[in-house]
């Protein structure tokens, strides 16, 4: 069936019509036909200055929204440039759509110096995706988007990459750009909810460890818990899954050692919607387990990754837990008057708080979490503050936090924030970078005053990169590279026309915040690590 329609404006119709409502581009010679079909929607363009903070902006639009979004890139350094965000999203289970241009279909492979040709652009790509693809004609387009948006609904969400030769954008397309109906997401076996539910009646001291691939499922994770008295630890990706004042939640404190004695010590283990990484635990190895374990996961390849359950079920997470709740009796454990669990959430504060720098950190979290409501998020970049955050900082709103956990990428923060603001805006919401981190996307302050986002930008200046520079002294290696000169941030935010900060006391940062919430753009608002009102 032909239409009126190239394949690139066909491509676009056919993402909008899957709900895609925000595109992250910057329009290059290859891409003219995507624009086309990008103009003929009413979807946002967001114009990104470099593919990198583009990227990062699509993964906090689906992090903190729960939606997709797409990014338009161009052949060549369009697609180096952006791998960065896209192994951050990979890492992080984040749905994204990267549509890009490659060299024409005669010269792939071919190495005749093309215009942005990379030999193997596919390949430079593809493992950072949950599948990538040429698509050498319009036949092929809407088989590869309605796979796209199948995986992200019923399988665990990564990025997907689409591309199309020059040659083939701008030739005619021969579909009607309409969806197709998408797979739902699979329902556990009864028989291994059976087996699992016998452990659970057997337990007196059961533990659920919680991921990010239940992030949405919280009022399922909270039945299960209360119903066999299970103390409820949570990966950073699952903050705010449970209300930070439920007396059965230990919190995301799973990376220091007394989280780790807890669980050891633990009758059962329940482990859903997680890999149990060195990302989620910092465990020296695996984590140790000598009680039975059961592991539910939607990613068949996390059932028996590194640690053996005793019972395994493939799943949605939320529909799993509500199988297994349903199947169980309510029991009571060593936990469910939740003394145990209120004295271990106290010796995890005294773990954590262990340092003068720890207290001034926890000070600027304090007023940071004063500001923002009690439904609004914190994006926080890889920083030394962000690590006592991790723990720390309290939220008990689903997709409230979120933090580069397995890619632990610089300069993610401020971007992804942005896309947090554009696919939340009924929200409010903070980024926290470091100063080292600010300067890899910093450029992406324009962005933020050209869409208006009334968006505070924390910078954390440590004058350095702090953490590096004791593990460095930690080592007796004589710190090199870690004491970098720093520009003036003030200066450089009231250039691209972003209001600047720089506040005098913990009252004034509060104050500061709520401020830029009502601004029309973004606020940079520096905080020094050194300032006499964080001593």
């Amino acid at each position: 069936m032909q239409t009126n329609l190239t394949c690139g404006q066909a491509l676009m119709q056919l993402v909008q019509s899957y709900g895609i409502d925000t595109v992250f581009g910057m329009p290059g010679v290859h891409t003219l036909e995507y624009y086309r079909g990008i103009g003929d929607t009413d979807m946002h363009h967001v114009m990104f200055r470099h593919e990198q903070g583009g990227g990062f902006m699509a993964d906090g639009f689906a992090r903190i929204s729960g939606r997709p979004a797409a990014c338009c890139v161009i052949t060549g350094p369009g697609v180096t440039n952006i791998a960065t965000a896209v192994g951050n999203a990979y890492a992080d289970s984040s749905p994204m759509l990267v549509l890009a241009s490659t060299i024409a279909t005669m010269d792939l492979g071919a190495g005749r110096g093309r215009l942005h040709e990379i030999t193997d652009q596919l390949s430079t790509i593809s493992p950072m995706t949950a599948f990538s693809q040429t698509l050498f004609n319009g036949n092929q387009i809407p088989s590869a988007v309605a796979h796209a948006f199948d995986l992200f609904k019923s399988s665990r969400p990564r990025p997907v990459h689409l591309e199309l030769p020059i040659d083939v954008i701008g030739q005619p397309a021969n579909f009607v750009p309409k969806p197709s109906t998408l797979t739902r997401a699979p329902r556990p076996d009864p028989a291994s909810i059976e087996r699992a539910a016998m452990l659970c009646s057997r337990s007196k001291r059961p533990v659920i460890i919680a991921g990010g691939g239940v992030l949405d499922s919280g009022t399922s994770l909270v039945d299960l818990a209360e119903r066999i008295g299970a103390a409820v630890f949570l990966t950073t990706a699952a903050k705010g899954i449970i209300s930070d004042t439920h007396p059965l939640n230990c919190g995301a404190c799973l990376s220091i050692p007394v989280a780790h004695r807890f669980i050891a010590e633990a009758d059962l283990v329940i482990a859903v919607g997680t890999e149990l990484s060195e990302t989620d635990l910092w465990a020296p190895r695996f984590l140790e387990i000598s009680g039975k374990l059961i592991r539910i996961d939607i990613d068949p390849a996390n059932l028996s990754r590194d640690l053996i359950p005793d019972v395994s079920v493939l799943g949605d997470g939320g529909a799993s837990l509500d199988a297994l709740t349903a199947s169980v009796g309510a029991a009571k454990s060593d936990f469910t008057d939740g003394r145990r669990v209120r004295e271990f959430r106290e010796s995890v504060l005294t773990d954590i708080i262990a340092s003068d720098r720890d207290r001034r950190c926890a000070k600027t979290l304090d007023a940071i979490r004063a500001a923002i409501p009690e439904d609004g998020w914190l994006i926080t970049d890889a920083t030394q503050i962000a690590y006592l955050a991790n723990t720390y900082y309290p939220t008990s709103h689903p997709r409230s936090y979120t933090h580069p956990s397995g890619y632990c990428t610089l300069g993610s923060a401020m971007p992804s924030a942005i896309g947090a603001c554009l696919g939340s805006p009924t929200r409010k919401g903070v980024a926290l970078a470091g100063d080292a981190g600010l300067l890899f996307t910093v450029q992406e302050l324009a962005t933020a005053v050209e869409e208006r986002v009334g968006l505070p930008v924390i910078v954390w200046n440590n004058d350095g990169l702090a953490q590096i520079k004791h593990g460095m002294l930690e080592r007796d290696i004589e710190p090199l590279g870690v004491d970098p000169r720093n520009p003036d941030y003030l200066q450089i935010a009231r250039g691209f026309g972003a209001e600047a900060v720089s506040p005098g006391s913990v009252g004034e940062l509060t104050s500061a915040i709520k401020d830029a919430f009502q601004a029309d753009g973004p606020t940079l608002i520096e905080v020094k690590e050194s300032s006499d009102y964080l001593q």
